[in-house]
């Protein structure tokens, strides 16, 4: 049996939806499928991960026990209200569990519910909470059935829903050292291999180091005086004080003993700890996961087997992430385990299969499973390839920028800066999809039922118009009607080709954005600059941009500039004559990435930037640039 839905009504930031009128109930303000095998939650801070992972916590509680109950501040505060009036008074949440075998069945019979395919009859088990308040105080009970009323559950089943919880600010060293009611002690004292609770070996190990303690503070040992004599005078000592304390009709007496010989308090002196000298957090934690994992893997245990882990690279670096999730992955499925993890780690976002991963974004969940995305088959297979720990920062961003190459990935952030959008400062987060593969990433963000919600990340697909001008026409020795396409009228093709839902297209006016930044005007002497640092840069590996070298090609731009406008050469001319003629030039090509390093550069270092910031948005070439900027980070589009 798995966890295959959770829905929730008014608890903390989820609230509830519309009502449906075809039943008349309130729709959830949270609905989220799981997978059988491992889940991983990703999402930026404070998107309701932590609240999914409490709320199942509260039906199903822990096999650590840990101290859980509904309180006033679970109750689910509206958005843009503040008076403690308007927080709701009921809340409830729903646990469905399916593919019920018939051994685990028969924990909850008087539970369970059948429903037919078709083909065969399933069971399913649904288990809700419904809370109240009034005024602080806060009542509820955990039931369980088909129909809005259920009934209680009893302990012993609830017994066998019970979870695997791991912190996310976990003590892993404390967890595992002896005391009273250690975690450690619990989860050996549920193994099968200490199911002998009267006679295990433990028991007669720890009868013999008994005896042999007696001995010595006996001073014999059974049958000869032991060399040693301290511990029998030490107890006697102890002994004469005692007689002294005490009425000649009360005597007392002591002796030395570890006490209690049950199984359990035997376990809770054992510590576990790793062979090498004072291990780091990291090395605990990884122990701390082995050892949980016991409960989860227990042959005869009927119950539900399920883990909740929070923010589970804790303290672990991100080779060693790579590992745990690869092991995970295949524990899950070999064992019949789930995993429901939360992670800020954007390694094990890139390394999970992306139909394992839900998007928590603006009080709503998103599966990535291929039934809930507008992803291809072919899109999955392609992500799992290329969609690194670099490129899976989109799954933690408010918004998304989505670029085709180097150039754009360098230049973009430093424009951003200069109009007064940084992108780090607005959550949003660039990302270089190579090429052309836009629809591989934008349609992560698609989703197939709108009815069921779509996601709230603005996403920017920055792309080049693609439309050579007319001046390139005797270099390529093609047709003038082949190359006087109307850009305006391919930029709108692009444009519904790749928008949709909140996936938004900006593509280029012209050609593409070396081109645009040649052909604009405002910032063309310093695109030619920059052409030419990088061409000193990519030709001396050794050197690279000197002084001397610097000052030359500053010589070369101004006086290019003066003998283009004595020829009165248009934009387009002089934007074909620094990028065809320089850049482009087939006997040495420069790296289109460090020309936009060397821009990035030469604008940061400009001091007037207010007068630049001008300069850019008065550029009609790169308004496409800057409404992509604005709308990714949440701004209107167009002058502000």
């Amino acid at each position: 049996m798995f966890l295959a839905e959770l829905k929730i009504w008014n608890f903390r930031k989820y609230g509830c939806g519309e009502q449906d009128p075809e039943t008349n109930k309130v729709k959830p303000g949270l609905h989220v499928t799981f997978n059988s095998g491992l889940n991983l939650i990703v999402g930026e801070n404070d998107s309701g991960k932590t609240a999914i992972i409490d709320a199942i916590k509260l039906i199903l509680t822990t096999h650590s026990n840990d101290f859980i109950k509904l309180e006033y501040d679970d109750f689910h505060m509206p958005a843009g209200k503040m008076l403690e009036e308007d927080r709701t008074d009921s809340l409830e949440i729903q646990c469905l569990f399916r593919d019920i075998k018939p051994h685990e069945a028969k924990n909850f019979l008087e539970w369970l519910s059948i429903e037919s395919d078709g083909t065969q009859q399933k069971y399913y088990l649904k288990v809700y909470l419904k809370g109240m308040r009034k005024g602080r105080r806060v009542f509820y009970d955990v039931k369980a059935g088909t129909d809005d009323e259920g009934s209680q559950m009893n302990s012993e089943a609830r017994a066998m829903l019970k979870t695997t919880y791991l912190k996310p600010l976990r003590d892993a060293e404390n967890e595992l050292a002896p005391r009273k009611n250690s975690r450690l002690s619990h989860i050996l004292d549920n193994h099968q291999a200490f199911d002998d609770k009267e006679s295990h070996y433990l028991i007669q190990a720890m009868e013999q180091a008994n005896k042999a303690i007696l001995h010595y503070f006996e001073g014999f040992d059974g049958e000869k005086d032991l060399d040693d004599q301290n511990g029998k005078l030490l107890l006697s000592q102890i002994n004469a004080y005692l007689k002294e304390f005490m009425p000649i009709t009360s005597p007392l007496s002591s002796l030395f003993s570890i006490s209690d010989m049950k199984l359990k308090t035997i376990l809770e002196k054992l510590s576990l700890e790793l062979s090498t000298n004072k291990s780091g957090l990291g090395s605990q934690n990884l122990l701390f996961i082995a050892v949980e994992l016991l409960l989860l893997n227990r042959e005869s245990y009927s119950g539900l087997k399920i883990a909740l882990v929070e923010e589970i690279e804790a303290h672990i670096h991100p080779q060693a992430q790579l590992r745990l999730i690869e092991f995970l992955q295949r524990e899950s499925e070999s064992l019949g385990i789930q995993l429901i993890l939360t992670t800020h780690s954007t390694v094990l976002a890139s390394k999970v299969s992306l139909k394992n991963l839900i998007i928590c974004n603006s009080g709503q969940c998103f599966s990535m499973d291929p039934n809930s995305t507008l992803l291809e088959v072919g899109d999955y297979s392609f992500l799992e390839r290329f969609l690194d720990s670099t490129k899976s920062n989109l799954f933690f961003a408010k918004g998304v920028i989505l670029v085709e190459g180097d150039a754009e990935n360098l230049l973009l952030p430093t424009i951003a800066d200069i109009i007064d959008r940084p992108l780090s400062k607005y959550g949003t987060s660039i990302v270089n999809v190579g090429s052309t593969a836009f629809l591989r990433y934008s349609r992560i963000f698609q989703r197939q039922d709108e009815s069921k919600g779509i996601m709230s990340i603005p996403i920017a697909v920055v792309t080049d118009n693609d439309i050579k001008p007319s001046l390139y026409k005797s270099i390529d020795n093609k047709a003038i009607t082949e190359l006087e396409v109307d850009p305006k009228e391919n930029s709108k093709k692009k444009i519904e080709y790749y928008s949709g839902q909140t996936v938004q297209a900006f593509v280029s006016p012209l050609w593409t954005l070396e081109y645009d930044l040649a052909a604009g005007g405002s910032l063309a002497k310093d695109f030619h600059r920059a052409v030419l640092y990088a061409k000193k840069i990519q030709g001396s590996d050794l050197y690279g941009l000197t002084k001397v070298k610097q000052e030359e090609c500053d010589k070369e731009v101004e006086l290019s500039f003066d003998q283009w406008q004595n020829e009165k050469k248009s934009n387009a001319e002089i934007a074909f004559e620094i990028y065809q003629g320089i850049m482009l030039k087939k006997s040495n090509t420069v790296s289109k990435a460090i020309v936009a390093q060397c821009l990035a550069k030469i604008l940061h270092e400009i001091p007037d930037k207010t007068s630049l910031k001008a300069k850019i948005l008065g550029d009609q070439n790169l308004k496409y640039i800057v409404d992509a900027i604005r709308y990714a980070t949440g701004g209107p589009r167009g002058d502000e």
